[in-house]
């Protein structure tokens, strides 16, 4: 897809699945810790799904736009969502449904890109029906490297939180210390190019699951 398409479009092709995909996330986040006994994130306006509140310039825009525009690996953030784990009515535990939300947000959205896929090739001859699946097709990449990124096992990815929230306290201790590294980890492991290597089996499998309903 990315050769067929100028930069001018390949950004406005990737620009909606984009937002869609990271503000949904956060807003799940949110959602989810509400209904577990924290409001901090709903009172600071955070259980919302305009942009706006969830778009970290350099995160969301920046680094994005850099990747779409450059073909390198899809990566962003937005502002995290602001969660005090100690009013959640059971800490350890509510973590994990907490941290789950936002890559479940994720899946759901690739299944419903999935949809909007096949309903432009109802009408493939129709004014919309190339946009729409060039649109679709680029969020369900970006939703589902969004999920398989996010499930990764290191703090302060989400996978990382249910790690912690699942681990007996002895082994849970030690993982949630490497929160400060986190993201030094990341991104050395995408440097050396075996982020890629571990995230390809799990994206695969992703894209399979998906495939069944195109």
């Amino acid at each position: 897809m990315g050769g067929e398409l100028n930069a001018v479009q390949t950004i406005a092709i990737y620009a909606l699945p984009v937002l869609f995909a990271i503000t949904v996330h956060e807003a799940a986040h949110a959602y989810a810790a509400k209904r577990h006994g924290d409001a901090t994130a709903y009172m600071m306006g955070r259980m919302t799904l305009n942009p706006l509140k969830h778009i970290d310039p350099i995160g969301t825009v920046l680094i994005p736009l850099l990747a779409v525009t450059l073909g390198g690996f899809l990566f962003g953030w937005a502002k995290p969502v602001p969660i005090n784990f100690s009013n959640l009515n059971n800490p350890k535990k509510d973590m994990v449904w907490v941290a789950a939300a936002g890559p479940g947000a994720n899946l759901a959205m690739a299944f419903i890109w999935a949809m909007l896929y096949n309903l432009a090739a109802l009408n493939p001859t129709g004014y919309f029906a190339l946009p729409l699946s060039l649109m679709a097709q680029a969020g369900i990449q970006i939703n589902a490297v969004l999920m398989v990124l996010n499930l990764l096992p290191i703090p302060p990815l989400d996978g990382g939180r249910i790690a912690v929230g699942l681990l007996p306290r002895n082994l849970a201790l030690p993982l949630a210390r490497l929160e400060p590294y986190g993201m030094f980890i990341l991104v050395g492991l995408m440097i050396t190019g075996i982020l890629g290597v571990i995230m390809r089996p799990f994206l695969a499998a992703t894209f399979k699951l998906i495939s069944l309903f195109l």
